[in-house]
């Protein structure tokens, strides 16, 4: 990893002044603690978009991170949830939230000084399902860790190394992301999934997801973890279904990143795509 920190100073170095998008995330964290590093602090600036897609905890988790890294930090409200291509929630979802979002990102940057917005994707982000990486292409944000291959578990132990709070915090993807393609995205099932996550965190639940069916909240957390949730099952089924659902399930498959992916991989095979 020396080798690869050595390359991104410089990286950063050659920008001269850098605006970070910044979700408050471990990647996105080590690579503005990094900036802040590189370069004198008035040309580091932080940028958090702010919709009902991103859990109120993680903007306040955001914002403390910012202060606690002495950087400065603007939260800009963005407009993609109103959008009808973000809305009707297609396969590409994530390609028009990122073009809308890193377009109101580069436009307050810009008038602020700033010419380079850099994001936070790593290397493993190269092989997923990911159609907001198009967008930042197009847009021309740069990806610094990922252009020198600093891996997830990489970053993870550079941001234990530098001491940063929430090295090893669970990846946080925005709620839409908890909702089936095809179904409508809406500022209240949005709502809807946030407090029902936020009811399984009270009960001390590291990785937790709630995807959206419906009726049906479909519970994912670590193998691990099943024994507790069970053992707090009539708190949790009282809880859900005070937030509006009528049925609660616990996926036996156990918590995995972007699983709602797994039935786009189903129709492709159908199709004879894969």
């Amino acid at each position: 990893m020396p080798e690869k920190t050595a390359r991104l100073e410089v990286l950063l170095q050659e920008q001269g002044r850098v605006a970070v998008a910044f979700s408050g995330g471990v990647d996105s964290t080590l690579l503005l603690k990094l900036a802040h590093d590189a370069l004198p602090q008035p040309d580091v600036l932080a940028l958090t978009a702010v919709s009902p897609s991103m859990p109120a905890e993680d903007r306040e988790g955001a914002a403390s991170l910012a202060a606690m890294l002495g950087v400065r930090h603007v939260m800009i409200e963005t407009d993609e949830v109103e959008d009808e291509r973000y809305a009707a929630n297609p396969a590409n979802r994530c390609y028009f939230c990122r073009a809308i979002v890193f377009d109101q990102l580069l436009e307050y940057a810009a008038a602020e000084g700033f010419l380079c917005l850099m994001d936070g994707s790593n290397a493993d982000d190269v092989g997923d399902f990911r159609p907001g990486r198009r967008a930042a292409r197009e847009l021309g944000v740069r990806s610094p860790l990922l252009e020198i291959g600093l891996t997830k578990a990489e970053i993870r132990d550079l941001a234990r190394e530098l001491g940063l709070p929430n090295w090893d915090a669970p990846s946080a993807p925005c709620l839409s992301s908890r909702i089936p393609y095809g179904t409508p995205v809406t500022i209240e099932l949005l709502s809807q999934v946030e407090r029902a996550e936020r009811a399984l965190r009270e009960l001390g639940l590291h990785q937790v997801r709630v995807r959206h069916h419906d009726q049906v909240a479909r519970i994912e957390v670590e193998p691990a973890d099943f024994q507790g949730l069970i053992q707090a099952r009539e708190r949790v089924v009282q809880a859900l279904q005070a937030i509006g659902y009528t049925y609660v399930a616990l996926d036996l498959a156990g918590f995995r990143s972007g699983s709602l992916n797994e039935g786009l991989k189903g129709q492709a095979q159908r199709r004879g795509d894969a």
